[in-house]
């Protein structure tokens, strides 16, 4: 009875040992897809992300990963001539690739100063830094729409960076009033957008051609540099006409028509009727109000009804003149841009309100400026014509294909 209890022992042992080999038996895992970044297989390593916060600093960052103050010291030491510490900016992104093993060894750091590169301090074997460039491609996209709402909107709508907006409206500012564009009004318009590493967007690169329908005609630009050699562009339509004109159709960025030139105009103030051989817009306190052609300033001061004003002379044909002013910030004789901000809307002298009186000059005799035929500014050279007309025509027929849809 004992010989056969013995057997029975034996052999549920040798049974169970052989359960337990087979169920330690694992069959082979798949590798893991390898997650490349940085130059580095991330799959090797315990990563880590973040930003850099308020505060931080290079020394504080690495410090956290176990390192004492000798350690640091040295890092600091061994890449300041690589690798400028101060350079750590807050809210930047930073990457820490570390042993996988209990002690998380910080192996390399990774910090990001912007998106299109990245630095590199790697302290597995010994201290080494270097800098790497990701590649940035360009891809050319046309568009095309119609307005529903702000120029801004209807971009984003379809995917576009918003700053385009603010390029497309410099280039348009002496030709197209974006407040009179009225909704269903077609545009179209051609451009090249930043992709880092093929995948990352980082925007709009250049615009190559546009279009936009206003007042019933398509208004197109297209950039082009006169001489060659020169990155200069300046924008012109389908026939080779300069879009800049010598004049920016109004002295601020966002306008607001309140009161036109006219001969026969009932005063807000003075409660009589008389002329108004200015236009009015309206904006708030504080707006900033820009000269609309280069030239000297030939008049500051204050009257008691055009409060404070400047008064710009351009040639010897055209001066203008800018009233109402809360600040006047140049001084008579100075030589101010196209564009330049030469003071603040307020509401001084005879104002019911916050506006800046604008007041045009021809051959010393006051116009209305919004009827003028202004000269245009840098005209197309006739011997670039042809070299205009081969560069743009293919993307003109690209718009026009589009336009139509």
């Amino acid at each position: 009875m004992k010989k056969v209890f013995l057997f029975i022992i034996v052999s549920f042992s040798v049974f169970s040992c052989k359960q337990s080999d087979s169920v330690s038996i694992i069959p082979d895992q798949k590798p893991l897809p390898e997650i490349n970044n940085f130059g580095f297989n991330l799959n090797d390593f315990n990563v880590f992300h973040d930003t850099v916060q308020r505060g931080d600093t290079f020394g504080s960052i690495i410090q956290n990963q176990n390192l004492g103050d000798k350690q640091v010291y040295d890092i600091i030491e061994k890449v300041k001539d690589s690798f400028d510490v101060r350079i750590v900016r807050v809210g930047k992104p930073f990457t820490f690739l570390r042993s996988k093993d209990r002690y998380k060894k910080l192996e390399a750091f990774v910090y990001q100063p912007d998106r299109g590169s990245y630095y590199v301090i790697d302290l597995r074997d010994s201290v080494t830094v270097y800098k790497k460039t990701r590649p940035i491609r360009t891809k050319q996209r046309t568009i095309t729409g119609k307005l529903e709402g702000s120029l801004s909107e209807a971009l984003s709508k379809q995917g576009v960076d918003v700053a385009l907006a603010n390029r497309l409206t410099k280039v348009y500012a002496w030709s197209i009033d974006f407040f009179k564009l009225k909704k269903g009004d077609k545009f179209g318009i051609t451009f090249t957008e930043r992709y880092i590493d093929d995948t990352i967007y980082d925007g709009v690169d250049s615009l190559k051609a546009a279009f936009f329908e206003y007042k019933g005609k398509l208004i197109y630009a297209f950039p082009f540099a006169q001489n060659p050699n020169s990155e200069k562009l300046d924008y012109y339509d389908d026939e080779g006409k300069a879009l800049k004109n010598f004049f920016l159709k109004a002295p601020l960025k966002f306008v607001n028509i309140t009161s036109h030139f006219t001969q026969h105009r009932f005063h807000p103030v003075q409660m009589i009727w008389k002329a108004h051989k200015g236009t009015d817009y309206a904006a708030p306190t504080g707006t900033p109000i820009m000269t609309t052609a280069a030239g000297i300033v030939e008049q500051t001061g204050y009257t008691a009804g055009n409060g404070n004003f400047v008064k710009v002379k351009h040639d010897k044909t055209y001066s203008t003149q800018y009233l109402h002013m809360s600040r006047i910030l140049v001084r008579k004789g100075q030589r101010v841009a196209q564009g330049s901000i030469i003071g603040k809307v307020g509401s001084t002298g005879l104002a019911t309100g916050p506006h800046v009186c604008y007041r045009f000059w021809k051959n010393g005799v006051q116009v209305d400026a919004l009827k003028l035929k202004l000269p245009n500014s840098q005209p197309m050279d006739r011997k670039n014509l042809p070299r205009f007309m081969s560069q743009m025509q293919p993307l003109k027929r690209e718009l026009d294909s589009i336009a139509n849809l």
